[in-house]
């Protein structure tokens, strides 16, 4: 016959209580033949999640507008932070935006970076060589980081004028950045 045993932890001072609710029903409560952790109302601990589960989710809508002739990479203003809650989550980087080009032979590139590193996360391009005017598309990318901490971190959105000439630009649509944290 198993046994069931119940230890207390002797560093402890809180007293735990197993209480029956009130019902006219009996119950059986058949234990797992595995070791963890028993799920609660508060929910699964990021720890216990499977690889791959997403922990946390955060997404910063911009309407801010940028213009650039700048051929290297430039800040937009754009950001969005995240805290990993273990050192071997990966962040995925989903960003989509409105961009414009305002000359014949002119190219956004447009990234994310993180305040770890100068280290471009992800391309969205666009290129026109026949541009009279203002031409727009939508640009996007997604890229998966693995930062390897647990410190807060802040993904700033850059762009540059990448062709031969011209000016490049985001008006006031709107943008987003949306950070992920995933399991590992």
């Amino acid at each position: 016959m198993s046994k069931v045993v119940i230890a207390g932890d002797a560093s402890g001072t809180g007293t735990f209580t197993i209480s029956a609710p009130n019902g006219n029903t009996d119950r059986t409560l058949v234990l797992p033949d595995e070791a963890g952790t028993v799920l609660t109302t508060a929910g699964v601990p990021a720890s216990a999640m499977p690889a791959g589960s997403v922990l946390q989710v955060v997404q910063a809508v911009s309407t801010l507008s940028f213009s650039t002739s700048s051929t290297t990479y430039t800040a937009t203003g754009h950001t969005a932070s995240i805290t990993p809650s273990s050192a071997t989550s990966k962040v995925l980087v989903v960003y989509g935006g409105n961009w414009c080009i305002q000359a014949a032979n002119t190219q956004v590139d447009v990234t994310a970076r993180s305040n770890q590193g100068a280290t471009n996360l992800g391309l969205g391009t666009f290129y026109s060589a026949t541009a009279s005017g203002f031409t727009c598309t939508t640009l996007g990318f997604t890229f998966l980081d693995s930062p390897a901490t647990t410190s807060s971190l802040t993904y700033t959105i850059h762009a540059k004028e990448a062709g031969l000439s011209g000016t490049v630009n985001t008006g006031t649509e709107v943008k987003t950045l949306t950070l992920m944290e995933i399991a590992a």
